[in-house]
């Protein structure tokens, strides 16, 4: 396959079954080279035409709590008293940047999850 920058999906769906083609191909040779590079360029296309929406701060803490069977009253060493916690989740209150960091340090929350 000819390498060159992915300009639509017809191209990017060739640059895909290329790859599978490829997939398991030895570092540092030709074909572990291509498989590279067409990994790079669908990467690229991908992030300029399938951008992922940023997630919203109060529904990664709900998923975390569901994940890992946390209550509400799990929450208040990082958000404060049980009825700020209940503000927050009800988004009457927002998080600020003190809950931010205490969320993130204590319960490993990404900080891009947690900043609208």
């Amino acid at each position: 396959m000819k390498l060159k920058p992915i300009k639509n999906d017809r191209e990017m769906n060739r640059a895909l079954k290329r790859i599978d083609e490829l997939w398991g191909a030895k570092s540092n040779t030709p074909r572990g080279d291509e498989l590279d590079v067409l990994m790079l360029l669908v990467e690229r296309y991908e992030d300029e035409h399938y951008t992922i929406p940023a997630s919203d701060p109060i529904e990664a803490i709900k998923f975390l709590m569901e994940q890992n069977s946390m209550s509400r009253k799990d929450l208040e060493p990082y958000i404060g008293p049980s009825g700020r916690v209940s503000e927050v989740l009800s988004r009457k209150r927002s998080l600020t940047l003190i809950m931010i960091k205490k969320l993130h340090e204590g319960l490993k929350i990404p900080y891009e999850c947690l900043i609208a």
